[in-house]
């Protein structure tokens, strides 16, 4: 499974780093001999990509490390830091596209009439990016990575940018260049939402943010399933990137041995870990079937 994941990781960012080298190329030197900002902001948004690509990759990399003495649970979480990351840079990509499409709306002799060749090229980068982004995020979910599923997603962003870029050449060439510069505005702003949705992804991965209720049901349904485990309880959740750490506790017959007991607990963990692939280190705790308690720590549950 690692091996795969490495190499599906490899193949997302090679794909994705390509494709925007060419297309950062043809958006910046299109827009400036067509005169268009928007197509010019839209390069400044497809080298992003390429930085954005670079880091996802760096993070899943660090991810993919094994445990050792100083992560006893392995690096998972590099993979959400390289996602923050990514926020970082895309909020100053937005400020500084931003930052020009104002500075042409408050000048207006800055604004020229894009020629037909923008509008070209947007076409060109819809096609292109639509392709690409569906294909990195297919690749993430599979691989269960949040750093290249948050590239994914930035990259698709741009098919929205490309398409008003395309409408802004054909609206300023009837006679209303103004909306060239906005279009501009209008990309930082994708850019910046697209920052936002990111960050709250990455952090609630940090955080510990409890999973879904399908996840958790999944988790009792596999525990009580097993034989003489009953009644899983108390099922704490904790996402290291790509994978998940798991603690329950299980009811057994008082009655039996702690040997016994002790079989039970590692027929649970093991099942789990072979029944669902995203969780990678498993904790038990048996119970004896009717005892009262109260557990310390409230059940994590949606």
């Amino acid at each position: 499974m690692d091996d795969f994941r490495s190499k599906a990781g490899t193949k997302a960012a090679i794909v994705a780093i390509t494709a925007n080298c060419f297309l950062t190329i043809f958006n910046v030197t299109i827009g400036i001999t067509s005169g268009s900002y928007a197509l010019v902001s839209e390069g400044a948004h497809t080298l992003s990509d390429i930085v954005t690509s670079v880091i996802a990759y760096i993070g899943f990399r660090i991810g993919q490390k094994p445990a050792d003495a100083e992560h006893p649970i392995g690096h998972g979480r590099a993979e959400a830091i390289g996602g923050l990351l990514i926020v970082l840079f895309l909020a100053f990509v937005a400020y500084e596209i931003m930052g020009g499409a104002i500075e042409r709306l408050l000048n207006p002799s800055l604004i020229t009439v894009p020629e037909t060749l923008a509008a070209i090229m947007a076409v060109f980068g819809i096609i292109v990016n639509l392709s690409v982004s569906e294909y990195i995020i297919n690749i993430g979910k599979s691989i269960r990575s949040p750093a290249i599923i948050a590239d994914g997603k930035h990259q698709k962003t741009d098919i929205f940018s490309s398409v008003a870029v395309l409408l802004s050449v054909i609206v300023s060439n009837m006679g209303y260049p103004i909306l060239d510069p906005i279009i501009g505005l209008i990309i930082g702003i994708l850019i910046l939402k697209t920052a936002y949705e990111v960050g709250k992804e990455n952090i609630d991965n940090i955080m510990g943010k409890v999973p879904s209720k399908e996840f958790i049901n999944k988790i009792k349904q596999v525990a009580d399933s097993t034989p003489h485990a009953q009644e899983a309880h108390n099922i704490k959740v904790d996402y290291l990137g790509s994978y998940a750490v798991v603690s329950l506790h299980i009811k057994v017959d008082g009655n039996i041995s702690v040997n016994e007991s002790h079989k039970i607990v590692h027929a649970v963990e093991n099942n789990l870990l072979k029944e669902i692939p995203e969780i990678k280190y498993t904790m038990v705790h048996a119970c004896p079937i009717g005892l009262e308690y109260n557990h310390d720590q409230e059940l994590n549950e949606k």
